[in-house]
């Protein structure tokens, strides 16, 4: 690609004129100066356009944004699958060249999109979220037994979206289990939430011993646990856990945010807003507007702490909400520079992936960056995000070219 402005994901800022050279699905040099491709080599004239990494998201479900709670309940498994599919494409069309998917049977979709079968991002599988019994990823009906007391497992554990687990023995089952169908990492869910039922905000779920069978079972194949909580004490209770990502934490307070700092721990935030989600109960709907209302200081905590930050959109079960994943990637401006919210949404997100170890299969290549060695994931952009942010909001009109190792998925050139 000749006459490019690049941003490297790194550098938070652009160099004009540039070649970049790619060679199969890696990019082989990057240069000031005319670079030199093989003969018959695909050239595409930049005409002094923004060429960025390709963009990435630390809090995706797959199959959750894809399929409604009826379809989840009642739907056919196979029409289950094939939204995930249709929405893995739709996802890189936005530009969204790498995920890490927080919950759902998406290692098979991942195992699809690497050999070519099907188009979608680069895929991070958490496999089934991993809850107590009346915990966030329980989705039994009040009425169902506990598998504990001789009850069946839910239609959501039957699809592998979640997996229920109480008592020590149990927990390490359910990690081994996940990491057996392919997790790059696990997912655990340690304190109420917004899209679940049974379980207000303030509670504590899995005991000190049960995350830290988890922390272990992880370790013991190279990998970590991130794990879904908001509050101060949930919050607490992971860190002397030893998990290494806390995701969400919209209600932790400037102590903790400082704490997360000092452990090292990943903070996986999302810029929520209340249109995001839409709860038809007031009790769910009051929630969210709880963890909302949290985003703004915990955003700010974050920044005066240097805290590991990763960005995520975590949008579930309304498939029509799907296309705000752009949104909010283009709202990250509004808490940090441009230049700053740029390198989170590529290399900073590509940080926390790679801490999966050898469970991530995208080794042989630096994610998240336009440099010799990196993917060849690149989005070529109509303006510069780092002059206006909200560019990458409307990827339709502003993405001229979206490429994902090597191949040309979008030109509109």
């Amino acid at each position: 690609m000749r006459n490019v402005r690049v941003f490297d994901g790194v550098s938070g800022q652009a160099q004009d004129g540039m070649d970049v050279l790619v060679e199969g699905s890696h990019i082989v040099g990057v240069s000031s100066s005319p670079v030199a491709g093989s003969d018959g080599a695909f050239e595409v004239d930049g005409q002094g356009r923004f060429l960025m990494p390709g963009l990435s998201d630390a809090h995706v479900h797959l199959m959750g944004n894809a399929n409604s709670m009826v379809e989840f309940l009642q739907g056919p498994t196979g029409a289950l699958y094939g939204n995930t599919i249709a929405e893995a494409k739709r996802m890189l069309l936005r530009g969204f060249t790498t995920v890490r998917d927080m919950g759902g049977d998406t290692a098979p979709v991942k195992s699809l999109i690497d050999r070519g079968v099907f188009e979608g991002p680069r895929i991070f599988p958490s496999q089934a979220m991993i809850s107590q019994t009346s915990g966030h990823a329980d989705f039994a009906f009040v009425y169902d037994t506990p598998e504990e007391f001789g009850g069946k497992p839910s239609r959501t554990e039957d699809i592998h979206f979640t997996r229920v687990a109480d008592g020590v023995p149990r927990v390490l089952a359910a990690v081994r289990e996940q990491l057996r169908q392919g997790a790059s990492q696990i997912k655990l869910t340690l304190g109420g939430g917004a899209a679940s039922m049974y379980d207000p905000l303030n509670t504590l779920q899995y005991t000190p011993d049960e995350i830290k069978a988890a922390v272990q079972a992880a370790s013991d194949y190279g990998t970590y646990v991130a794990t879904h909580v908001y509050t101060p004490a949930g919050i607490a209770r992971a860190i002397d856990a030893g998990v290494a990502s806390i995701e969400h934490g919209h209600l932790a307070d400037e102590e903790t945010v400082k704490r997360i700092a000092d452990a090292g721990v990943w903070l996986s935030m999302q810029p929520f807003a209340e249109a995001d989600h839409h709860y038809p109960d007031p009790v769910r709907a009051a929630k969210n507007t709880e963890i909302c209302e949290g985003t703004n200081q915990v955003y700010e905590w974050a920044r005066k702490y240097a805290v590991k930050t990763a960005w995520g959109t975590d949008l579930l079960l309304e498939p029509q909400s799907a296309p705000r994943q752009s949104e909010m990637a283009a709202r990250l401006g509004e808490f940090y520079s441009n230049a700053e919210a740029l390198k989170m949404l590529t290399s900073g997100n590509a940080a926390l992936f790679e801490l999966a170890g050898e469970r991530n299969t995208y080794r042989g290549g630096k994610l998240g960056v336009i440099a010799e060695g990196g993917w060849a994931d690149m989005i070529l952009v109509d303006g510069d995000p780092l002059q206006d942010i909200s560019l990458i909001g409307d990827p339709d009109t502003n993405f001229k070219m979206i490429i994902k190792g090597g191949a040309v998925v979008k030109n509109d050139l």
